[in-house]
Parts: C-alpha cells; structure tokens; sequence
C-alpha cells in the first residue's frame, strides 16, 4: 500500500513539474485524469486483493507422494521406506483393520499415496487407491494417532450407441465387433437374444441392429462398461427389442417394447455361437446305425470340452449313460418343459440327480460319447411329454411386468429412446442415463 502511494506521489510530482515548464493548463487538466484513473485502478486492485481468502492468494503447497505396490511388498514395508516409525506403522495397520476391513495389499493394482502439507513437513495424510472406484483415507491428527474412513468415487455412467448391419458371409459376432461393441457387451447381447433367436439360421445379410450398453468414467477417463440397456435386431421373426428396467424393488429383467418379460423360460442356442449339424426332423438317416429314424433334438458342433449351460433353471431328474445318448443330463424346467443334452464328456462337479441349477450354470462338457461320430451337443426340448424343436417352439416368457409396473417401465422406456435418437444423430454427445443432479436427489 505504502510503495503504491509513494509511486503515484513520484507521478504526480513528476507530472506537475513538466507541466509549468510547458505553462499548458490544458495539458496540465489532461495530466490530473490519468492520474486520478490510476488512482482508481490501483484503488481496486486493492480492495479486490483484501477481500480475497489468503488460501487462494497463497500457491497451495501441498507434496504428494505416490507409491505403486510391487511384488513382495508390504504396508510395513512400504511405510517403513517413508520413514515411519514401528509405532506408527502398527498403529495405521491396526487402524485400516478395525474401520475399514483392510488387509491386503494387491501388487500391480493398488496404489499409496503419501501427502505432506509442505516440503519438509511430516506426511499427515495416506491415501490407498485399490480401485477405480474406492479409496481408502488415512489422516494424522494428534501425532501418533490416525482415523481412517473408506470413500465410494461416485461413478460417471454415460450411454454408448452402437449400430451395425450384418454383411454377406459374417455373423453377428463379428458385425458387432466391426461396429464398435465391446466383447464383454456383445457376448451378453448374445446371452439376450439366444433367447429369441437361432444365430445360425436367422442371420442374415442386411439385418440391421444397434446396442446401448453403459460406460463407466471417474472424472475423463472411461474406467470400464456396464450393464447392456437396450438390444433391437431385424431378425427373421420381425424387429426383437429389449430393454433393461429396474423395477422399485430393486429387481433388474429385460422387456419387449410392450413391457413383457424378453427372457424366456429356454434358451434355444444352450452354447453361444455353436455351428448346427444336425437339425430337429422327424425322419433322419442315422449317421451310425445306417438306417432312418427320428432325430428329436438339434446337434450343435463344439469340441471336447466345451462348457454346457442349462438352457434354463430347473431340477436335474437323470444324471446317467446309456448307449444312444452317452453321458446325458436331463433337468425339468417347470410342469411343462423339459431339456436333456446328451454325448457329454464329463459332468459338471455338484450336479447330480436331484440338484436346483440356474440358468447359465455349466452342468457338463460336450463330447462324443455313446452313438456319436465326432464331438458335439445334442440338445433336445420336451413339451409335455413330446419332443419339440427347439428352434421353434414357442416359449413363454417369465417375467411380464404388472399393471403397477408396466406404466413405470413405460416412462423409462420413452426417456431412454429419446436419448438413444440424441445419440443417433450425434453419436460423440456425452449423455447420461441420469443426469448429476438426479443422482444426488436419489442419495437423499
């Protein structure tokens, strides 16, 4: 203040002096109001300085440390290395156990990082990144004594658009690689339409389809993909949609545009992706008894070994061999379906005659057991006692949603395809499912 003082005094007098040497009064006028203007910037300047906070005049001088777990070290270790003492070391140890159920430290994935509020000064804070989406925060109050809390990083879930179209001699698979799906997101897209569709039959070129799943972000950095939101695929049953929902209870299934259940009792592909051999006829020549028979079920091509899941969930009622199907598995599905595989290599551990499975949940492995030329999957559908094809029966779905639901899922949907066309015509906007502030409203 003084030295801006003493600056516009010099000015002045400076100003003053040159002006009677001239004896211009006009210009001496002229020389007053760009000093008076100084005074005033300097003025504000001023007021502005003292009004603002002294942290944010203060250059922040905070030290950070960041250490990467390697192999064969240790928290004491690596404390040890900044030159914590074996009291504080026992004291942090102790600390992360009892209020954060911390133990282990995870050599190529988590991270520590050492704060100091200045250079030379003592760290008083640890924070462990074991993830992307938590941390793990250590401070010092009273020296020799540290509190620990675990901190959620909020997620930014954005909405990914991809659309694609089948060319002649590809599949889905790679039709939906070429369009920019991720392989995790198109092997659940699979699990979703093998419901509906036989990807060996009803593929073909020029079907057109798109696929909105989520990605997850901390701060500009995508982190990894989330769930698939919606599925539309022109196949040759007519355009299928599926769309996820989360009903108020918390429970997650995936609806036709119409609200009903998309997961159906059966899949009618058991393997993803499998080659069909053999279809479901009722008179066949036996590759190996040489004469005609029915063949009452479809034969996918896999190689021995390949995981078998149940097409649906239900009861295991034969766990057996016999000459025709080799090692088989038969589960009942409900009062009306049943599914049996046959010509296993081996069975599943845990499943037996008797045993609950889920959907999806691997029960053997495909072989060439009993009358078999070569290693394969033969899958076969019981509708009341009588055997269907499973291509194409009609199955029903499990999970149609309520009239208490169904307006609700109505809402969303239309929120959700409205941001899809958004994404159609801009496809680099960031759109989200929900925006920040509705988030916050839900954390309430």
């Amino acid at each position: 203040m003084k030295k801006a003082k003493y600056i516009i005094k010099k000015m002045t007098a400076g100003l003053v002096k040159s002006c009677k040497k001239l004896k211009d009064v006009n210009l001496i006028s002229r020389m007053v109001l760009i000093v008076a203007a100084v005074m005033m910037v300097v003025a504000l300047g001023l007021v502005l300085f003292y009004k603002t906070p002294l942290h944010e005049v203060i250059c922040n001088t905070e030290q950070h440390n960041v250490v990467e777990v390697k192999s064969g070290d240790t928290l004491s270790k690596i404390l040890g290395n900044e030159g914590f003492s074996m009291r504080d070391i026992d004291t942090i140890s102790k600390t992360l156990k009892t209020e954060a159920n911390f133990t282990t430290l995870r050599a190529g994935r988590d991270k520590l990082d050492f704060i100091r509020p200045g250079e030379n000064e003592p760290i008083s804070k640890i924070v462990i990144i074991n993830g992307p989406w938590n941390r793990v925060e250590i401070d010092c109050g009273v020296p020799g004594t540290w509190q620990c809390q675990k901190v959620e990083i909020e997620r930014d879930t954005r909405i990914a658009y991809k659309e694609g179209e089948i060319k002649e001699g590809s599949s889905f698979y790679l039709a939906a690689l070429e369009a920019g799906v991720p392989e995790g997101i198109v092997i659940d897209v699979y699990d979703l339409l093998a419901f509906e569709m036989d990807f060996e039959r009803d593929i073909r070129a020029g079907q057109k389809f798109y696929v909105v799943y989520e990605e997850n972000y901390n701060a500009e950095t995508k982190v990894d993909n989330g769930s698939v939101l919606a599925v539309s695929f022109d196949a040759l049953r007519g355009n299928v949609q599926m769309y996820r929902f989360v009903k108020p209870d918390g429970h997650v299934g995936y609806y036709d545009e119409n609200g009903n259940g998309a997961i159906k009792s059966l899949k009618r592909t058991p393997i993803n992706n499998a080659k069909i051999t053999s279809s479901f006829a009722g008179r066949r020549k036996h590759p190996v008894l040489g004469f005609t028979r029915a063949h009452k079920g479809v034969d996918f091509r896999a190689p021995t070994g390949t995981p078998i899941p149940a097409a649906g969930a239900g009861r295991v009622i034969a766990r057996s061999f016999n000459r025709g199907h080799g090692n088989f598995v038969k589960i009942r599905h409900n009062g009306t379906f049943e599914t049996l595989y046959a010509h296993m290599s081996k069975f599943a551990k845990g499943v037996n005659v008797g045993s609950v499975v889920r959907q999806g949940q691997i029960i053997g492995y495909s072989g060439s057991t009993g009358l078999s030329t070569g290693p394969h999957l033969h899958y076969e559908v019981i509708k009341n006692g009588v055997h269907v094809n499973p291509m194409t029966v009609k199955l029903p779905a499990i999970d149609n949603l309520d009239a208490k639901n169904k307006p609700l899922f109505m809402e969303y949907k239309k929120g959700l395809e409205e941001k899809i066309n958004i994404l159609k015509s801009n496809p680099k906007q960031i759109v989200r499912l929900k925006d920040k502030e509705e988030n916050k409203e839900n954390k309430k």
